[in-house]
C-alpha cells in the first residue's frame, strides 16, 4: 500500500492514545462509527491487525506499537505544515514590491508611505519606477499604480480617484512674461509639453485653438523634466496638481478658465492578494490613503 488518507492515521493515533473508539471519537470530534471504519480501512490496506478487542477496550498489537513512531512523525510533520501555513496566512511582515510611474514614485508616494510606516511598521517597501504593467504580470511587482486601467484577467484593478491637472508656471516666469488672462493667450507664451504624446495639442484643438508643436519651447515625454523646467521658470507647463503643491513658488495659470480632463488612477494587484495578508494590507492602505493625496 503506497498511499492512504491522513485522517486514517489520526484515528489510529487517537485510538492508540485513548484506548477505545469512544475516547478517540471524542478527541477527534468525530462519530464512533467513523473512527471504527478508519481503523478497519487501515487494517485492510496494510493487511495487519492493529488492535485486539478486549473487555477493557482496544489493546494495540505489537505491529501497531512498531508503526506508532512513524505515525507520530507524520503527525508532527502535519502539525508543522499547519503552523507554517497559519503563519504565512496571518503575518504582515516582510517586503512588498510596488511599481508606479516616476512622478507618482517621486512626488506622490513618499508621504503616503511615510504614513503607512506608522500603521504597518513590519512591512518593507521595494519601490520600482516604471510604467510597464508587465512588471505585475511577470510577478516582478506585487502592486501597481497606473493611470490606465489594466485589462488583464489575472489582475484585480480598483479605481481610487482622479488626478487633477492644470497649467502652472513659476512666479519668476509670470513676473517676466505676464500672466495669461484667457486660454487663447497661452499660445503667446513659452509652453512646456510632451514630445511624442500629443494629448496637449489635442486638448488645444478641442477648445478650438490652433496649437502647433513648434509653440512648445521644451518637449519631453519625461514628466519630471517638464516639471523641473516649469520650476526653473522656463515657461508654462501642464502638470498634476499633486506635483505643483510641492513648490509654493509655482502657481496655477487660468485655474477656473482652463479645464483639463483628469486622469483616473488605478490600483492593480495580482489575484494573490486574496491569500497574502501582507500584500492585502498594503493594498488596502494605499486604496484608503491615496485619494487624500491626489
Amino acid at each position: 500500500m503506497n498511499t492512504f488518507d491522513w485522517s486514517l492515521i489520526r484515528s489510529f493515533l487517537a485510538v492508540l492514545d485513548q484506548g477505545s473508539l469512544m475516547g478517540a471519537a471524542r478527541v477527534l470530534h468525530a462519530s464512533q462509527p467513523t473512527v471504527g471504519r478508519h481503523i478497519a480501512d487501515l487494517e485492510c490496506q496494510w493487511k495487519v491487525v492493529l488492535f485486539e478487542r478486549t473487555g477493557r477496550g482496544l489493546v494495540p498489537t505489537t505491529t501497531a506499537l512498531k508503526l506508532a513512531p512513524a505515525a507520530r512523525s507524520m503527525e508532527a510533520g502535519a502539525n508543522q505544515v499547519a503552523r507554517t501555513l497559519t503563519g504565512v496566512q496571518t503575518q504582515s511582515v516582510g517586503s512588498v514590491r510596488i511599481t508606479a510611474s516616476v512622478p507618482v514614485a517621486v512626488y506622490l508616494l513618499p508621504p503616503v508611505l511615510s504614513r503607512m510606516r506608522q500603521t504597518l511598521p513590519d512591512v518593507q517597501i521595494d519601490l520600482v519606477s516604471s510604467n510597464q504593467i508587465s512588471n505585475l504580470l511577470r510577478r516582478e511587482a506585487d502592486i501597481a499604480i497606473r493611470m490606465v486601467r489594466p485589462e488583464q484577467g489575472s489582475l484585480v484593478a480598483r479605481k481610487i480617484g482622479d488626478v487633477e491637472l492644470g497649467a502652472y508656471a513659476h512666479r519668476s516666469y509670470l513676473s517676466r512674461c505676464g500672466t495669461p488672462l484667457a486660454p487663447m493667450e497661452l499660445l503667446q507664451h513659452a509652453l512646456i509639453g510632451s514630445d511624442a504624446d500629443t494629448a496637449i495639442l489635442q486638448g488645444f484643438a478641442a477648445m478650438g485653438y490652433p496649437a502647433e508643436r513648434e509653440m512648445f519651447v521644451l518637449r519631453s515625454d519625461d514628466f519630471i523634466v517638464q516639471w523641473q523646467a516649469v520650476r526653473a521658470g522656463m515657461g508654462i507647463g501642464f502638470v498634476a496638481d499633486y506635483m505643483a503643491r510641492t513648490d509654493p513658488d509655482v502657481v496655477a495659470v487660468l485655474p477656473r478658465l482652463l479645464k483639463i480632463p483628469p486622469l483616473p488612477m488605478w490600483l492593480a494587484v495580482h489575484r494573490e492578494i486574496h491569500t497574502n495578508p501582507r500584500i492585502r494590507a498594503v493594498y488596502d492602505f494605499l486604496a484608503d490613503a491615496l485619494p487624500h493625496f491626489i
